[in-house]
């Protein structure tokens, strides 16, 4: 039977767990359950924090808030596929409802990506210019910030859709996730992918690829001027304030580029590596950086500690 009859405008898309490992799903889903429920907790409270406390109202803390947002939006955006998955063995996604998960997935990866960027910038600016701190970053210009970035996002990710959709598909197509990617979504196509694939490329190379550069720069510069200070003590009280924002982006582009590695050089690993890595670039950032801001800036993890501590009295 042709795979262009009709039963392609309608093509099934199953979502993967762990290959092989379908008798252990309840026991997986437990610290994938864990994962989600810290995730969800620790970046509500770092919300919550900044929002009531006045003297955070500050530009690092209005940026932390954004990641803190975004982290919740990508941990939001995956859990209902990964729980169908390994609750109800419920494998099947309508495409349109794929569609969407893979927009949003891609949006708040992106705008990860811009927020960690100008986190850096805002590092930058603390440390190169101290005493102009306040007036270089205004209300106005974290606006025009967190603007941008959502300007740059929806024109990068709205076409991803559409190109995918204008593609033809097996009756059937079996996607290497519980979730949907536009680089797994690409590969079940049967008609010509050539837009799609440059245009998928471009989307990395400006978004990504862009902010990664960048971010190396910012910290090169930074670098420069800790480095020109005279008293050692002042060197590493400096560079202490950028300890935290270091280990989020450590955290979120070390996944991506080995989920990258995998799966351009990684033919051969087991299927189970590949999911791994997956669930790994997309869980361990909403979890791990609500942790390391609340361990690793003061001025949060006290906040946090009295609240606890009045909630208590």
């Amino acid at each position: 039977m042709s795979v262009f009859n009709s039963s392609t405008l309608y093509p099934r898309f199953l979502l993967t767990g762990f290959p092989g490992l379908e008798a252990m799903y309840s026991l997986i889903s437990i610290p994938i359950c864990l994962v989600y429920i810290i995730s969800i907790a620790g970046n509500s409270t770092i919300l919550f924090i900044i929002r009531t406390d006045t003297s955070l109202h500050q530009p690092m803390y209005y940026f932390l808030s954004m990641l803190a947002l975004t982290d919740l939006g990508l941990s939001t955006t995956t859990l209902p596929t990964m729980l169908s998955v390994f609750w109800f063995h419920a494998r099947e996604i309508p495409f349109n409802a794929c569609l969407t998960q893979m927009h949003f997935i891609h949006m708040f990866s992106i705008i990860e990506s811009a927020v960690l960027l100008a986190m850096a910038f805002d590092r930058l600016v603390a440390i190169r210019e101290p005493l102009r701190y306040s007036t270089i970053l205004t209300n106005g210009v974290i606006s025009g910030i967190g603007l941008a970035i959502a300007g740059r996002t929806l024109t990068l990710v709205f076409p991803g859709s559409f190109l995918l959709k204008m593609l033809k598909y097996q009756p059937i197509n079996v996607l290497s996730y519980s979730f949907c990617l536009h680089q797994d979504l690409i590969k079940m196509a049967v008609s010509s992918r050539r837009i799609s694939s440059i245009y998928g490329l471009m989307v990395v190379i400006f978004s990504m690829g862009l902010d990664s550069v960048l971010l190396l720069l910012s910290y090169i510069l930074i670098l420069a001027t800790v480095l020109s200070l005279a008293s050692k003590s002042e060197r590493v009280k400096t560079l202490n304030t950028c300890i935290s924002h270091i280990c989020a982006v450590l955290t979120f582009y070390t996944p991506m580029i080995g989920l990258s590695m995998i799966r351009r050089y990684g033919q051969n690993a087991s299927p189970i590596v590949h999911v791994l890595m997956a669930n790994v670039y997309l869980l361990v950032p909403p979890l791990m950086n609500p942790i390391v801001y609340s361990v690793k800036t003061k001025q949060i993890r006290l906040r946090i500690l009295k609240k606890f501590q009045k909630q208590k009295g």
